[in-house]
């Protein structure tokens, strides 16, 4: 009987377990990004209420987390600092390279203060904002090699 009992505990512990695992395997971001063996864990912003809000639902931002923005078709999509709060860097890449890196871009202190927009000289179809200055300490430039998983 003490056998069958503690059979039964352990499927049931299984069974919560396992379900526990299902149901929140859709919290879990899979997606990253990976420059020069470093590797940022990303949020995808796919909609375009998500491209215009970015990283400003953010106070601060993990050293190893950062935002992207993948495109159907490459160009020169201008990003602005509106509602930020910290510094980032913007990095287009195009065919899994970088082309153009803003770095240390700054945010608007006051909500009258007109914010910064880049927009890149060449066409790409993924931007990556990242906490500022994680590109030149990484020693990220142009042409370096990206790996995206989204």
């Amino acid at each position: 009987m003490k056998k069958i009992n503690i059979l039964l505990l352990i499927l049931i512990f299984c069974i919560i377990a396992f379900f526990f695992i299902i149901v929140n395997q859709k919290f879990i971001n899979n997606s990253y990004v990976i420059i020069n063996n470093h590797k940022f864990i990303v949020d995808v912003a796919k909609t375009n209420e998500q491209k215009q809000l970015g990283l400003d639902i953010y106070n601060k931002l993990p050293t190893f987390k950062g935002m992207v923005f993948p495109f159907q078709t490459a160009g020169t999509y201008s990003f602005w600092m509106k509602g930020m709060k910290f510094l980032i860097d913007i990095i287009y890449i195009e065919n899994g390279k970088i082309v153009e890196i803003f770095p240390d871009l700054p945010y608007p202190k006051t909500s009258t203060e007109t914010p910064v927009t880049v927009t890149p000289e060449t066409p790409a179809n993924y931007v990556l904002e990242i906490n500022a200055g994680l590109s030149q300490k990484y020693n990220f430039k142009k042409g370096d090699t990206v790996i995206i998983h989204l």
